[in-house]
């Protein structure tokens, strides 16, 4: 049949590395597709979409598995699978390079790196490229270059009806507006094409540990630091639970802290200056502060974001940062009973702000900050605790927050109203007619979808929703 011009692995309940291949990043998802096409080329995804349309079955697209809303698999559909496509090709003196979706953040960064170059990339490394391009593109060198998806030429994508096309600001421009922010709505990206830009190998790097009792005076310290601080300092303060490791003295083991983490990624040798009064408040009860390997920073995250943990996390944005917001902040931080959950404060503005935001499909506010409240936990017990923090924590912070969040930051529970208050009226309207054109048939609806005009109810099909152990998860 159509699936023996597949190349690829195809994989199906029961065989060899089944249940592998269907683990998420997310482990309060546990999915059972019919098939998994673990596709070589764009023409695998072709011929694997056209199998599942013929056959009536529902599709999810797969990256890196890591979206924590565990869009990366169905019950009883097709996932598309682009894992094992990660070819690279690095030109190092027109500063561009070609990468396949099958990559992660740590894989990039290092093929990258090897030239002393990089592009705003994850936090966390094992995160795939695809989904953090298309969605939102946030990432530690934000204020310096920009959300990834400025850093985007081109990129290679199949479409519903099994096209191959090449977007560009010349060819397809208004699908090419639409990738950069409008998520896996209008088809399977399989190649991206990225400017590149001079930075590392190693950078300026601090990571400064407080205890939690100081945690309000440090944010106002923070937050007037950072507001005034030039495009090349990035970084975000932490309330966290200290690890077990051995440069944390003994009795602040395991306790909640504060990390400080500032990275400048100017030459190293003359960021003193620029970085000396973030490096100089307080009393740390302990500082690391040095020339850091880029690739180190991009894995910093990593031992707290563990593949198969149980994750559910929200964003928001403020517009401005006053006392009674930093104090709300640090009264709902998590405790020591959620050592892997944590609340990151982000500085925005730098380049972030200066974006043309009418020539992306992603619509991030231009404010001074963001916050992220993750909520990390193992067990399933321990759902309803740790779901209950989080939403109380979002709850506390409304008052001050501007109510959006990027594509990829917004949860099961959050419904529609809250994508339709990101894009607003107007860019809604352009990728609803994007979705007419290239996905009229709501193939791609395991996302933060976007519906075609023709079909406004709600945006999950039942084969994508959660099985009533997750959905009850997920109610309010």
């Amino acid at each position: 049949g159509r699936l023996s011009r597949f190349a690829g692995e195809l994989i199906v309940p029961g065989g060899r590395g089944y249940d592998e291949a269907r683990s998420l990043y997310n482990g309060m998802y546990d999915k059972r597709p019919t098939l998994i096409a673990r596709c070589t080329s764009a023409e695998d995804v072709s011929v694997a979409l056209a199998y599942a349309r013929e056959n009536g079955l529902v599709v999810a697209v797969r990256g890196g598995g890591h979206s924590t809303q565990g869009f990366s698999s169905c019950d009883g559909g097709v996932v598309i699978d682009t894992g094992p496509i990660k070819g690279i090709a690095v030109d190092r003196d027109a500063r561009t390079g070609r990468f396949g979706a099958g990559l992660t953040w740590g894989e990039l960064d290092a093929a990258t790196q090897a030239h002393g170059l990089a592009l705003t990339g994850g936090r966390v490394s094992h995160t795939g490229i695809a989904g953090l391009t298309l969605g939102s593109g946030s990432g530690w060198l934000e204020r310096t270059l920009g959300y990834t998806c400025v850093s985007l030429i081109s990129a290679e994508v199949v479409t519903a009806d099994g096209a191959i096309l090449r977007a560009s600001a010349e060819e397809h421009p208004e699908l090419f507006w639409g990738l950069r922010g409008g998520g896996g709505n209008f088809g399977v990206v399989t190649k991206f094409e990225f400017r590149l830009h001079r930075i590392g190998p190693l950078m300026l790097a601090g990571r400064i540990w407080y205890p939690r009792a100081v945690a309000g005076a440090l944010a106002r310290f923070y937050r007037d630091v950072m507001e005034e601080a030039p495009d090349d300092i990035g970084g975000a303060l932490r309330f966290v639970t200290a690890p077990s490791a051995e440069f944390v003295p003994r009795e602040h083991r395991g306790r909640p802290a504060c990390l400080l983490l500032m990275i400048f990624f100017g030459d190293p040798g003359g960021g003193g200056k620029k970085t000396r009064a973030l490096l100089s408040w307080g009393r740390p009860w302990a500082k690391l502060v040095g020339p850091t390997p880029y690739l180190e920073l991009q894995r910093g995250a990593d031992d707290q974001h563990r593949w198969g943990s149980r994750e559910y996390s929200r964003v928001d944005y403020l517009d401005s940062l006053p006392d009674p917001a930093i104090d709300a902040l640090v009264d709902c931080a998590p405790d020591a009973s959620s050592p892997l959950s944590s609340v990151m404060l982000c500085p925005l503005g730098g380049a972030v702000s200066r974006l043309d935001r009418s020539t992306v499909a992603l619509n991030t506010p231009d404010t001074p900050w963001m916050y992220y409240t993750v909520a990390t936990w193992q067990q399933p017990s321990e759902d309803e605790r740790q779901l209950a923090w989080a939403r109380r924590f979002m709850r506390m912070m409304r008052p001050w927050s501007v109510g959006v969040a990027p594509a990829n930051f917004i949860e099961l529970d959050e419904g529609t109203a809250r994508l339709r208050a990101y894009y607003g009226e107007e860019k809604l309207a352009r990728l609803t007619a994007l979705k007419d054109t290239y996905d009229p048939d709501d193939v791609f609806a395991l996302n933060q979808n976007i519906p075609p005009s023709a079909r406004t109810s709600g945006p999950f099909p039942d084969a994508g929703k959660p099985r009533a152990a997750e959905q009850s998860a997920h109610a309010n």
